[in-house]
């Protein structure tokens, strides 16, 4: 298995992700409840995106083997008569 930690995907959700760990921290600095919260919930989105994003992908990756092998098989068995 790769390793995903240079993907584009997987930088983009650790600078969202970071992003609103900053929004939270300066909320909860400067008492604005609504900047934390929104920060917090932010944080959760970018990593349910990632995670349904990378999932999307290996669906994807999953389904094009399984075509591909079940193409193989059939071009062998019409080799075979």
């Amino acid at each position: 298995m790769k390793i995903k930690i240079f993907s584009r995907k997987f930088i983009l959700s650790l600078a969202a992700f970071l992003g609103s760990i900053g929004a939270s921290i300066v909320g909860l600095k400067v008492e604005n409840e609504t900047l934390a919260t929104v920060g917090i919930i932010c944080m959760v989105l970018s990593t349910a995106i990632y995670a349904a994003a990378e999932a999307y992908v290996d669906a994807a990756a999953a389904t094009s083997k399984h075509i591909s092998i079940e193409e193989n098989v059939s071009r062998e068995t019409s080799k075979e008569k």
